[in-house]
């Protein structure tokens, strides 16, 4: 038998339509993920705390997500319902979302002044709960999903399509449609931002259930059969899985990179400030959006299933480095004041920096987009090289103890960025569209947009050096996977 009939034995494949269905699940919750990147104003301006007070809540909540990870992934590895594994915790996890996201935005601040925080509190830590509820799921059923290396990667390219998608338009939609129409991040902003989020995160959802329903089932568990967990389990594999030590280290640094990136008060200091128009943010956004798919497509359509998934991280990582610097080179050596763009109020015609910007941008989007997405196939993985290693199939502690550190590292960007602000005066409120440029804003906005996630790269690189998972040696963890399952079955 030739080595491809015998590989393609060894594996269990999905539908396409099941892959992308699927992958709406990670889009369900990055909605919830998008509409809290600007709930730092909504506690400043509603809930009536200061911007270092709401920046260090939204840091200890982020080490609450974080704590609460791998109880709930243990709770996944020990389920096994008619409803199968990962679809309880959709359900659960999104209703939760939905319902305690109400009760912050429409509730909250209906109640007496002195009882807003610690009720915001509550509620904020119940909808966390919620929110690691479906997230694992994202991560725990890539191993029932699929094991074929040519189509896990094929989750990132449906993944990257959806989060392009969501923060491109979403970004248009607040910086050219919400903000203008409310006068900035009122009532009426947050009110119509959570309907929009909870109906089209319900949908998603529904979707990705769907999908996802034929493949949850036990024969597509690990080796096949019941293994018992527990929880003094986690530590050795903690201690023992090499691929899990450096895919943490690696994700959970760029993690808190992407995550000051994209914290609302950066895009405001960057396009807003510096650049001094806000529009742009969503402008550019909608400019780089689909050249920035058809970088996913290279990078996790071609590179992933033919060399890689660990070659797909590091080329995607080498690139972003190269436009990262460039970046900064060009905020400081060039005019970002003179950036504008077609559409836009003050357009004047293109002009070097405008060019240079999106090229360098397009460029950064791109790139990141391949090693940030990644990811999640590559914990699935990290998952298989779990069961081959010990004969524990525990996809729910893979996903969460991977959650679980990266939560902890990229608590602190909210921190970062409110600490930044403060330094430099902004100790009461935050940066807003109308405050005066100067030069320490110039200095924070792009330290935090590029300088952080160079820092983030360089460690990035380093981990993927001491990464034991080639293509070539998932190959043979599927094979002895497979022989492990074909003895259970003889009689």
């Amino acid at each position: 038998m030739s080595n491809s009939n015998q590989n393609a034995q060894n594996y269990h494949g999905a539908k396409l339509w099941q892959i992308g269905g699927f992958a709406l699940n990670n889009t369900a919750t990055n909605l919830w993920m998008f509409f809290m990147n600007f709930i730092a104003y909504y506690m400043v301006g509603f809930v009536g705390v200061g911007v270092v007070t709401a920046s260090s809540f939204l840091t200890l909540m982020r080490i609450w997500d974080g704590v609460t990870d791998p109880f709930i992934g243990y709770l996944v590895d020990k389920t096994n319902t008619k409803f199968g594994k990962n679809r309880p915790f959709m359900v659960i996890g999104n209703l939760i979302l939905l319902s305690f996201s109400f009760l912050m935005i429409h509730v909250s601040r209906q109640v007496p002044e002195g009882l807003r925080f610690p009720v915001f509190i509550v509620l904020y830590m119940v909808y966390i709960i919620g929110y690691t509820f479906q997230c694992v799921v994202t991560k725990s059923a890539q191993t029932c999903l699929t094991n074929n290396p040519k189509q896990r990667p094929i989750f990132t390219v449906f993944d990257g399509a959806y989060n392009t998608i969501l923060f491109t338009f979403g970004a248009v939609f607040v910086s050219s449609f919400l903000v203008p129409k409310y006068g900035g991040f009122t009532e009426g902003f947050f009110y119509e931002a959570w309907t929009w989020t909870a109906s089209i995160s319900l949908t998603f959802t529904i979707i990705a259930i769907i999908s996802i329903s034929s493949k949850d089932n036990i024969k597509y568990f690990g080796l096949g059969k019941p293994i018992k967990i527990r929880f003094k389990d986690y530590w050795d594999v903690l201690k023992s899985n090499r691929a899990i030590q450096m895919l943490v280290i690696s994700a959970g640094t760029d993690k808190l990179a992407f995550s000051a990136q994209g914290n609302s008060t950066v895009g405001v200091m960057i396009f807003g400030i510096v650049c001094g128009n806000y529009a742009l943010n969503g402008a550019v956004a909608a400019y780089t959006g689909i050249p920035t798919f058809l970088f996913l497509l290279l990078g996790a359509g071609f590179i992933a299933t033919r060399l890689g998934q660990k070659k797909a991280m590091l080329f995607g990582t080498y690139g972003a480095l190269v436009c990262s610097i460039a970046g900064v080179l060009l905020f400081y050596l060039g005019d970002p004041k003179t950036m504008s763009l077609p559409g836009i109020e003050g357009f004047n015609g293109w002009n070097s920096f405008t060019v240079l910007f999106l090229l360098i941008w397009l460029g950064f989007k791109g790139f990141v987009s391949i090693s940030g997405n990644i990811v999640i196939p590559m914990t699935a993985d990290c998952a298989d090289y779990e069961t081959y290693r010990s004969g524990r199939y525990v996809p729910g502690l893979m996903g969460t103890l991977f959650s679980f550190v990266d939560k902890l590292i990229s608590s602190l960007a909210t921190t970062i960025i409110g600490l930044m602000c403060a330094a430099i005066g902004f100790v009461d409120k935050l940066p807003q569209i109308d405050t005066p440029y100067s030069d320490s804003i110039k200095f924070v906005a792009v330290f935090s947009m590029f300088g952080l996630i160079i820092i983030g790269l360089l460690c990035n690189v380093v981990a993927m050096k001491f990464y034991p998972l080639t293509k070539e040696k998932m190959a043979s963890i599927q094979s002895e996977i497979a022989a492990i399952k074909a003895k259970g079955t003889e009689v």
